[in-house]
């Protein structure tokens, strides 16, 4: 089985680039979520404040991933 994508360009130009960046974007938003979750995880915080805080941003980070139908563990 085959897959073509055809791109008028540089009409296409943003749509192609999105096409064939998407394995570098999947890199970024793996290495953000495995970094949001060493820092909950192992890093020592001064004050509660601060853990809630790397806490908060972790849990929005997965849910704009899940409204988007992100699945990063695939």
């Amino acid at each position: 089985m085959k897959a073509v994508l055809k791109f008028n360009l540089p009409e296409d130009q943003a749509e192609f680039d999105f096409a064939t960046q998407g394995g570098n974007m999947y890199a970024a938003l793996w290495d953000i979520s495995q970094e949001l979750r060493s820092m909950w995880k192992y890093q020592q915080y001064k004050t509660e404040e601060e853990y809630a805080i790397v806490e908060t941003i972790r849990d929005k980070f997965h849910e704009i991933l899940s409204e988007h139908n992100i699945n990063l563990d695939k």
